[in-house]
């Protein structure tokens, strides 16, 4: 028998709301995201003349205060004095999820420091649609933005190149030809995309491997969102298992999970139990 149990939130508890808005494309406004924004009693935004489009065009008579990197430590004892004081409050960004790599993070911690609910109301997200038409792993890395700094940034880069999953990060148009040759240098072979525009009337996906990689004629309008592929794997992982190695592993390859298998090997072996792993998987991808 099968029992089903009806799951009802309580809505509009007083609180503060992460509120996720349209990349670009305002039709990409959720109907929960709306009900919130009607509801609250003011909403915290970066810029109010963008915020504006999206009220004006839903008629929401919410009023917008400006949170900023430049104004969100000072505005914080008010907005937990409100939120102490029963009100409900809307965080949100210029476009996508509030937080990632936006302002907002500093409330959301001092909010949890003073037992204040918060509330995810999700939606459009640059990195999740980025990497969802990326066709690269769904293990992913997400940076952010790069640091100003030309060392900063190549020792970064160099950090991340070390990694296997596939990276996203976020790239202003006036830093993006500046950051293509130290992507050159350290992800030699990986293909990756820019994304540009995502959801807007001249969205663009520039799908390249990294070796073709040309700097861009003319400055572009538009924050990139890059996706660089996972690292390749070496099909020669097994190249350091000895013969005898090799054979013990075939004899066991259908008797023996291969993680079981990679540990009775890695005790009188000294290959990596990574090396091991991945010669494990070839075999059983063989048959």
């Amino acid at each position: 028998m099968i029992i089903k149990r009806k799951f009802e939130l309580k809505e509009y508890e007083n609180g503060l709301y992460v509120v996720s808005t349209p990349l670009g494309n305002l039709k990409d406004i959720t109907l929960r995201a709306l009900e919130i924004l009607k509801r609250s009693d003011f909403i915290l935004c970066e810029d109010t003349r963008i915020s504006k489009k999206l009220i004006e065009k839903y008629q929401i008579n919410t009023k917008l205060i400006s949170n900023h990197k430049f104004n969100e430590k000072k505005n914080i004892s008010r907005v937990i004095q409100q939120l102490n004081s029963g009100k409900i409050i809307s965080l949100i960004s210029d476009a996508g999820t509030p937080c990632i790599s936006d302002p907002g993070s500093i409330l959301v911690n001092e909010c949890i420091n003073n037992d204040i609910k918060i509330f995810p109301i999700p939606g459009p997200s640059a990195v999740a649609t980025a990497v969802s038409i990326s066709g690269f792993s769904d293990k992913f890395l997400f940076y952010g933005f790069f640091p100003e700094k030309k060392d900063q940034l190549r020792s970064e880069l160099k950090k991340l190149s070390e990694l296997d999953n596939s990276l996203v990060f976020f790239v202003s148009p006036k830093k993006i030809n500046k950051i293509i040759p130290e992507i050159k240098k350290n992800f030699i072979g990986r293909e990756i995309v820019f994304c540009r525009e995502i959801t807007k009337m001249f969205e663009e996906f520039i799908r390249k491997n990294v070796n073709e990689l040309d700097l861009f004629e003319k400055e572009l309008k538009g924050e990139f969102t890059v996706v660089i592929s996972e690292k390749k794997i070496n099909k020669n992982n097994s190249q350091n298992l000895s013969e005898s190695d090799m054979n013990i592993i075939k004899k066991m390859i259908n008797k023996l999970s291969t993680k079981e298998i990679t540990d009775i090997i890695s005790q009188s072996s000294n290959v990596s139990k990574k090396q091991i792993y991945n010669y494990c998987l070839e075999l059983k991808n063989e048959k």
